[in-house]
């Protein structure tokens, strides 16, 4: 597999099928709950579905892991994983899709031997995709990622943080006493990490992403030389299916700093 001609191709792909399946239903459908608590449209399964034919009939050979499978789906496609898989987050910002925020995105990734290879993000309100290939860089609409230096302090960082869930005393604690200059939260974890991928904000935290979520976002940031870990201070990406927290930054020293005083909190 030749990975900028595959990553043109998914762009292709990708961004037909959100015109096709994505824009036409924005503020037109109801929004259903999931069994725990997150929302779900027609919307989600007509991108996946899509997705799914569209990926099958380029490559036969590797499965997708989709968000609105079941777990138990989810759980047997990983353990096929060694061989190639792509992880597809169909509609990463659903609620603010059904409650007409132009703020959503569709999030693909291809995992080959537990890494991450390929990332891609397209926002089709915005016609911004992002994408990545692992060593060899972040893109954004083809223009190049990188991360420049900043002599912002952290006093004066915009921090995109998703305080809902985090543990309770420490989103009181960094509420009550902020490091950074102002807080944002998009509803979208997939167009956080690209955001700050494009140093539109400085520091990013959230308590509990799932494997769609975050697994193209942290390859872009990566890409772009941005730095990410855990509240366990561990990769965030580990090859699993358990949900995962993030800590991130584009700057190393902004990384730093912000690493430490999250890690501070949560002990």
């Amino acid at each position: 597999m030749n990975n900028q001609s595959t990553l043109e191709q998914l762009e292709s792909i990708i961004t037909d099928a959100a015109c096709a399946e994505l824009l036409p239903r924005f503020r037109q459908i109801e929004r259903h709950f999931k069994a725990d608590g997150s929302v779900v449209t027609e919307a989600d399964h007509a991108m996946q579905q899509r997705l799914m034919t569209e990926l099958q009939r380029y490559w036969p050979t590797i499965p997708l892991l989709g968000e609105e499978m079941s777990e138990a789906e989810q759980l047997a496609l990983m353990k096929k994983s060694q061989q190639g898989l792509w992880v597809l987050d169909p509609l990463d910002g659903t609620s603010n899709f059904a409650a007409g925020i132009p703020c959503f995105a569709v999030s693909l990734a291809l995992i080959i031997n537990g890494e991450v290879q390929l990332g891609l993000i397209y926002d089709p309100i915005r016609l911004e995709c992002f994408s990545a290939i692992a060593g060899k860089g972040g893109w954004l609409n083809g223009e190049l990622l990188h991360a420049e230096g900043s002599e912002l302090p952290l006093s004066k960082c915009i921090a995109q943080i998703d305080f809902k869930r985090l543990p309770a005393e420490m989103a009181a604690s960094i509420a009550s006493h902020p490091p950074y200059s102002s807080q944002r939260s998009f509803g979208s974890g997939a167009l956080d990490w690209c955001w700050l991928a494009a140093g539109r904000v400085h520091l990013y935290l959230h308590g509990k992403q799932k494997l769609w979520d975050y697994s193209a976002g942290q390859l872009i940031l990566q890409e772009a030389g941005g730095h990410s870990c855990t509240l366990e201070d561990e990769a965030v990406f580990q090859g699993k299916l358990e949900s995962r927290s993030v800590i991130a930054a584009l700057q190393l020293k902004h990384f730093e700093e912000w690493r430490r005083y999250v890690l501070k909190e949560n002990k």
